[in-house]
């Protein structure tokens, strides 16, 4: 699995952007997908996850309320819209593939394949 993510820009406080992560190579179906982010001199987190389908996700508290993860299988691709953007979401952010349960997304050692990463900058 190869993954590609891109969308990711310099915007002020306030604003949206719509992440997007795309597999050249195995179907993404059969994976349990996750956004992460890492900020300058900090540990990379969790944002949000997608099950094989639509229906269950899950996100970090700080971006509840605000970030929507979906996914279209027929596409290969899996999405990440961040709405309400503050200075603190500034990170590089990397998609991930896990053949693993929800649950254990979450946890970066539970992922299988990461996407190179795309720089997100929130300007206050």
């Amino acid at each position: 699995v190869q993954l590609q993510a891109f969308g990711g820009g310099l915007v002020q406080a306030g604003s949206s952007l719509r992440l997007s992560c795309v597999s050249s190579g195995r179907a993404l179906s059969s994976y349990v997908m996750g956004w992460f982010r890492q900020a300058p001199g900090k540990e990379r987190e969790f944002v949000a996850a997608v099950g094989w389908s639509s229906g269950s996700t899950y996100y970090a508290d700080s971006v509840k309320g605000r970030f929507t993860i979906s996914r279209d299988n027929a596409k290969n691709s899996v999405y990440l819209q961040m709405n309400s953007l503050k200075p603190e979401d500034t990170a590089v952010y990397s998609c991930a593939a896990g053949a693993t349960a929800f649950a254990l997304i979450r946890q970066s050692r539970h992922v299988d394949y990461w996407g190179q990463g795309t720089q997100v900058t929130v300007s206050s």
